[in-house]
Protein backbone atom coordinates (compact mmCIF):
# COMPACT_ATOMS: atom_id res chain seq x y z
CA UNK A 1 0.00 0.00 0.00
CA UNK A 2 1.46 3.36 -1.04
CA UNK A 3 2.19 5.81 1.75
CA UNK A 4 -0.26 8.66 2.19
CA UNK A 5 0.95 11.99 0.78
CA UNK A 6 2.49 14.30 3.33
CA UNK A 7 0.29 17.15 4.45
CA UNK A 8 1.15 20.45 6.03
CA UNK A 9 1.29 20.32 9.82
CA UNK A 10 -1.83 21.58 11.48
CA UNK A 11 -1.74 23.94 14.44
CA UNK A 12 -1.93 22.58 17.95
CA UNK A 13 -5.05 24.73 18.43
CA UNK A 14 -6.89 22.65 15.81
CA UNK A 15 -5.94 19.38 17.49
CA UNK A 16 -5.31 19.99 21.19
CA UNK A 17 -3.15 17.41 22.92
CA UNK A 18 -5.37 14.87 24.76
CA UNK A 19 -5.29 15.24 28.53
CA UNK A 20 -4.65 12.28 30.83
CA UNK A 21 -7.55 10.69 32.65
CA UNK A 22 -7.73 11.66 36.34
CA UNK A 23 -8.61 8.10 37.34
CA UNK A 24 -5.43 6.87 35.65
CA UNK A 25 -3.38 9.54 37.44
CA UNK A 26 -4.99 8.48 40.72
CA UNK A 27 -3.95 4.91 39.98
CA UNK A 28 -0.38 6.04 39.26
CA UNK A 29 -0.22 7.86 42.61
CA UNK A 30 -1.56 4.73 44.36
CA UNK A 31 1.17 2.63 42.72
CA UNK A 32 3.75 5.09 44.11
CA UNK A 33 2.19 4.85 47.59
CA UNK A 34 1.61 1.08 47.73
CA UNK A 35 4.63 -0.11 45.75
CA UNK A 36 2.76 -2.27 43.25
CA UNK A 37 0.02 -2.13 40.64
CA UNK A 38 -1.87 -5.00 42.27
CA UNK A 39 -2.07 -3.31 45.68
CA UNK A 40 -3.03 -0.02 44.01
CA UNK A 41 -5.85 -1.76 42.13
CA UNK A 42 -7.09 -3.33 45.37
CA UNK A 43 -7.08 0.03 47.15
CA UNK A 44 -9.12 1.62 44.35
CA UNK A 45 -11.39 -1.45 44.16
CA UNK A 46 -10.79 -2.13 40.49
CA UNK A 47 -9.63 -5.34 38.83
CA UNK A 48 -6.00 -5.96 37.96
CA UNK A 49 -6.78 -6.12 34.19
CA UNK A 50 -8.62 -2.79 34.40
CA UNK A 51 -5.69 -1.23 36.26
CA UNK A 52 -3.23 -2.54 33.67
CA UNK A 53 -5.37 -1.19 30.83
CA UNK A 54 -5.57 2.22 32.49
CA UNK A 55 -1.81 2.39 32.88
CA UNK A 56 -1.17 1.35 29.28
CA UNK A 57 -3.56 4.05 28.07
CA UNK A 58 -1.84 6.64 30.27
CA UNK A 59 1.59 5.62 28.97
CA UNK A 60 0.42 5.93 25.35
CA UNK A 61 -1.14 9.32 26.01
CA UNK A 62 1.98 10.71 27.69
CA UNK A 63 4.47 8.94 25.44
CA UNK A 64 6.39 7.66 28.48
CA UNK A 65 7.04 4.28 30.07
CA UNK A 66 5.75 4.68 33.61
CA UNK A 67 5.98 1.11 34.92
CA UNK A 68 8.63 -1.59 34.91
CA UNK A 69 6.66 -4.81 34.46
CA UNK A 70 8.01 -8.21 35.48
CA UNK A 71 6.58 -11.60 36.56
CA UNK A 72 7.06 -10.51 40.18
CA UNK A 73 5.01 -7.32 39.76
CA UNK A 74 5.13 -3.76 38.48
CA UNK A 75 6.93 -0.73 39.87
CA UNK A 76 7.42 2.84 38.79
CA UNK A 77 10.19 3.85 36.41
CA UNK A 78 12.12 7.06 37.20
CA UNK A 79 9.85 8.90 34.75
CA UNK A 80 6.83 7.33 36.46
CA UNK A 81 8.02 8.63 39.83
CA UNK A 82 8.30 12.19 38.52
CA UNK A 83 4.91 12.04 36.77
CA UNK A 84 3.46 10.56 39.97
CA UNK A 85 4.64 13.58 41.95
CA UNK A 86 3.09 15.91 39.39
CA UNK A 87 -0.11 13.84 39.35
CA UNK A 88 -0.44 14.14 43.13
CA UNK A 89 -0.43 17.93 42.85
CA UNK A 90 -2.93 17.81 39.98
CA UNK A 91 -5.29 15.56 41.94
CA UNK A 92 -5.14 17.92 44.92
CA UNK A 93 -6.19 20.74 42.60
CA UNK A 94 -8.98 18.57 41.16
CA UNK A 95 -10.24 17.90 44.69
CA UNK A 96 -10.12 21.63 45.36
CA UNK A 97 -12.11 22.18 42.17
CA UNK A 98 -14.79 19.72 43.29
CA UNK A 99 -14.92 21.33 46.73
CA UNK A 100 -15.11 24.76 45.13
CA UNK A 101 -17.93 23.67 42.84
CA UNK A 102 -19.84 22.35 45.86
CA UNK A 103 -19.36 25.71 47.56
CA UNK A 104 -20.66 27.48 44.46
CA UNK A 105 -23.75 25.34 44.45
CA UNK A 106 -24.46 26.11 48.09
CA UNK A 107 -23.85 29.84 47.74
CA UNK A 108 -24.01 31.53 44.38
CA UNK A 109 -23.72 35.08 45.62
CA UNK A 110 -20.03 35.99 45.23
CA UNK A 111 -19.71 39.23 47.11
CA UNK A 112 -16.06 39.68 46.20
CA UNK A 113 -14.25 38.50 43.09
CA UNK A 114 -10.49 38.26 43.59
CA UNK A 115 -7.83 37.23 41.09
CA UNK A 116 -4.35 36.53 42.46
CA UNK A 117 -1.03 35.37 41.10
CA UNK A 118 0.05 31.90 42.12
CA UNK A 119 2.54 32.67 44.91
CA UNK A 120 0.19 35.11 46.64
CA UNK A 121 -2.79 32.76 46.24
CA UNK A 122 -0.95 29.77 47.68
CA UNK A 123 1.26 31.35 50.34
CA UNK A 124 -0.55 34.47 51.59
CA UNK A 125 -4.21 34.45 50.58
CA UNK A 126 -5.29 31.58 52.88
CA UNK A 127 -4.04 33.49 55.94
CA UNK A 128 -5.69 36.70 54.79
CA UNK A 129 -9.03 34.95 54.30
CA UNK A 130 -8.83 33.35 57.76
CA UNK A 131 -8.05 36.75 59.30
CA UNK A 132 -10.94 38.28 57.37
CA UNK A 133 -13.29 35.63 58.75
CA UNK A 134 -11.95 36.09 62.29
CA UNK A 135 -12.79 39.79 62.04
CA UNK A 136 -16.38 38.72 61.68
CA UNK A 137 -16.73 39.91 58.11
CA UNK A 138 -19.52 38.05 56.32
CA UNK A 139 -17.64 38.08 53.01
CA UNK A 140 -17.77 35.31 50.44
CA UNK A 141 -14.64 35.47 48.29
CA UNK A 142 -14.48 33.97 44.80
CA UNK A 143 -10.77 33.43 44.09
CA UNK A 144 -9.24 32.86 40.66
CA UNK A 145 -5.57 31.91 40.43
CA UNK A 146 -3.46 32.86 37.41
CA UNK A 147 -0.16 34.58 36.71
CA UNK A 148 0.44 38.33 37.08
CA UNK A 149 -0.37 39.06 33.43
CA UNK A 150 -3.62 37.16 33.81
CA UNK A 151 -4.55 39.24 36.88
CA UNK A 152 -4.16 42.46 34.87
CA UNK A 153 -6.24 41.06 32.01
CA UNK A 154 -9.01 39.99 34.44
CA UNK A 155 -9.20 43.49 35.93
CA UNK A 156 -9.43 45.08 32.48
CA UNK A 157 -12.17 42.63 31.43
CA UNK A 158 -14.13 43.46 34.57
CA UNK A 159 -14.15 39.83 35.71
CA UNK A 160 -12.72 40.63 39.15
CA UNK A 161 -12.91 43.44 41.71
CA UNK A 162 -9.44 43.23 43.23
CA UNK A 163 -6.19 41.68 42.03
CA UNK A 164 -2.87 40.70 43.58
CA UNK A 165 0.34 40.58 41.53
CA UNK A 166 4.01 39.81 42.12
CA UNK A 167 5.52 41.19 38.91
CA UNK A 168 8.04 44.06 38.77
CA UNK A 169 5.70 46.47 36.98
CA UNK A 170 2.09 47.64 37.26
CA UNK A 171 0.36 49.37 34.30
CA UNK A 172 -0.62 53.03 34.57
CA UNK A 173 -4.35 52.27 34.37
CA UNK A 174 -4.27 50.45 37.72
CA UNK A 175 -4.08 51.65 41.31
CA UNK A 176 -1.58 49.72 43.40
CA UNK A 177 -0.59 49.35 47.02
CA UNK A 178 2.14 47.20 48.59
CA UNK A 179 0.84 44.21 50.58
CA UNK A 180 4.05 42.24 51.07
CA UNK A 181 7.64 41.55 50.13
CA UNK A 182 9.27 38.49 48.64
CA UNK A 183 12.49 37.46 46.97
CA UNK A 184 13.44 34.85 44.43
CA UNK A 185 15.49 31.90 45.66
CA UNK A 186 17.82 29.70 43.64
CA UNK A 187 17.21 26.14 44.82
CA UNK A 188 18.82 22.79 43.97
CA UNK A 189 18.62 19.18 45.08
CA UNK A 190 20.86 18.29 48.05
CA UNK A 191 23.13 16.29 45.72
CA UNK A 192 23.66 19.11 43.21
CA UNK A 193 27.20 20.62 43.09
CA UNK A 194 25.79 24.07 43.87
CA UNK A 195 24.57 22.76 47.23
CA UNK A 196 28.22 22.62 48.34
CA UNK A 197 29.28 26.06 47.07
CA UNK A 198 31.15 28.34 49.45
CA UNK A 199 30.82 31.53 47.41
CA UNK A 200 27.72 33.31 46.09
CA UNK A 201 26.43 32.54 42.62
CA UNK A 202 27.16 35.38 40.22
CA UNK A 203 24.64 36.94 37.89
CA UNK A 204 26.62 35.68 34.91
CA UNK A 205 26.62 32.08 36.20
CA UNK A 206 22.89 32.24 36.83
CA UNK A 207 22.19 33.73 33.39
CA UNK A 208 24.30 31.10 31.61
CA UNK A 209 22.71 28.11 33.39
CA UNK A 210 19.63 26.36 31.92
CA UNK A 211 17.03 26.47 34.71
CA UNK A 212 13.60 25.23 35.69
CA UNK A 213 11.34 28.28 35.42
CA UNK A 214 7.79 29.54 35.72
CA UNK A 215 6.08 30.38 32.47
CA UNK A 216 6.42 33.74 30.64
CA UNK A 217 3.91 36.24 32.06
CA UNK A 218 4.35 35.10 35.65
CA UNK A 219 5.66 37.64 38.12
CA UNK A 220 8.45 35.28 39.15
CA UNK A 221 9.65 34.94 35.54
CA UNK A 222 9.39 38.69 34.88
CA UNK A 223 11.38 39.51 38.03
CA UNK A 224 14.14 37.08 37.07
CA UNK A 225 14.30 38.31 33.49
CA UNK A 226 14.61 41.90 34.70
CA UNK A 227 17.34 40.93 37.20
CA UNK A 228 19.38 39.09 34.54
CA UNK A 229 18.94 41.65 31.75
CA UNK A 230 22.46 43.07 32.39
CA UNK A 231 23.83 39.53 31.81
CA UNK A 232 22.05 39.03 28.44
CA UNK A 233 18.95 37.47 30.01
CA UNK A 234 18.06 33.93 31.02
CA UNK A 235 19.32 30.84 29.20
CA UNK A 236 16.88 28.58 27.38
CA UNK A 237 15.01 26.82 30.23
CA UNK A 238 15.23 23.08 30.84
CA UNK A 239 11.52 23.20 31.66
CA UNK A 240 8.95 25.94 32.14
CA UNK A 241 5.59 25.36 33.82
CA UNK A 242 2.66 27.41 35.05
CA UNK A 243 2.76 25.93 38.54
CA UNK A 244 5.34 25.89 41.32
CA UNK A 245 4.65 22.43 42.80
CA UNK A 246 5.84 20.33 39.82
CA UNK A 247 8.93 22.54 39.49
CA UNK A 248 9.80 21.93 43.15
CA UNK A 249 9.41 18.20 42.57
CA UNK A 250 11.64 18.29 39.47
CA UNK A 251 14.33 20.21 41.38
CA UNK A 252 14.25 17.75 44.27
CA UNK A 253 14.80 14.90 41.80
CA UNK A 254 17.91 16.61 40.47
CA UNK A 255 16.64 17.67 37.03
CA UNK A 256 18.16 21.19 37.21
CA UNK A 257 18.32 24.26 39.47
CA UNK A 258 15.23 26.46 39.71
CA UNK A 259 14.50 30.07 40.59
CA UNK A 260 11.26 30.27 42.57
CA UNK A 261 9.60 32.41 45.20
CA UNK A 262 11.29 32.09 48.58
CA UNK A 263 7.80 31.93 50.11
CA UNK A 264 6.96 28.94 47.94
CA UNK A 265 10.09 26.91 48.76
CA UNK A 266 10.61 27.78 52.43
CA UNK A 267 9.06 24.53 53.68
CA UNK A 268 11.11 22.36 51.28
CA UNK A 269 14.30 24.19 52.27
CA UNK A 270 13.44 23.94 55.97
CA UNK A 271 12.97 20.17 55.71
CA UNK A 272 16.11 19.62 53.65
CA UNK A 273 14.34 18.53 50.46
CA UNK A 274 15.86 21.52 48.65
CA UNK A 275 18.97 23.61 49.26
CA UNK A 276 18.96 27.37 48.68
CA UNK A 277 22.05 28.68 46.91
CA UNK A 278 23.40 32.09 47.92
CA UNK A 279 23.38 34.64 45.09
CA UNK A 280 25.51 37.74 44.68
CA UNK A 281 23.56 40.59 46.37
CA UNK A 282 24.18 42.69 43.24
CA UNK A 283 21.59 40.54 41.45
CA UNK A 284 18.24 42.17 42.34
CA UNK A 285 16.00 39.25 43.24
CA UNK A 286 13.81 41.03 45.81
CA UNK A 287 10.35 42.22 44.84
CA UNK A 288 7.23 43.90 46.14
CA UNK A 289 3.81 42.24 46.14
CA UNK A 290 0.93 44.54 45.17
CA UNK A 291 -2.83 44.71 45.38
CA UNK A 292 -4.17 46.29 42.19
CA UNK A 293 -7.50 47.59 40.93
CA UNK A 294 -8.74 49.69 38.03
CA UNK A 295 -8.49 53.46 38.22
CA UNK A 296 -11.87 55.15 38.13
CA UNK A 297 -13.59 52.16 39.74
CA UNK A 298 -14.60 52.31 43.40
CA UNK A 299 -13.68 49.28 45.45
CA UNK A 300 -16.61 47.48 47.13
CA UNK A 301 -16.64 47.33 50.92
CA UNK A 302 -15.62 43.66 50.91
CA UNK A 303 -12.54 44.50 48.81
CA UNK A 304 -11.59 47.30 51.19
CA UNK A 305 -11.82 44.91 54.15
CA UNK A 306 -9.62 42.32 52.42
CA UNK A 307 -7.19 45.06 51.40
CA UNK A 308 -6.94 46.19 55.01
CA UNK A 309 -6.15 42.64 56.16
CA UNK A 310 -3.50 42.22 53.45
CA UNK A 311 -1.83 45.54 54.28
CA UNK A 312 -1.65 44.65 57.94
CA UNK A 313 0.24 41.46 57.14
Amino acid sequence: MAPAPASAPESSDAHPRPLPDLHALQLLVCVAETGSLGRAAARLRISQPSASARMRTLERRLGLRLLDRSPSGSRLTPAGAVVGDWARSLLEQAEALVAGAAALRSRQDHRLRVTASLTIAEELMPGWLVALREEGADTHVGLTVTNSSGVIEALRRGSCDLGFVEGPWVPDDLHRTVVGRDRLAVVVAPGHPWARRHRPLSGRELADTPLLLREPGSGTRETLEKALRPYDGVAVPVLELGSTAPLRSAVARGLAPAVLSALAVQEDVGHGRLVEVEVDPAVPLRRLLHAVWLKGRELPDAALRLLGVARSG
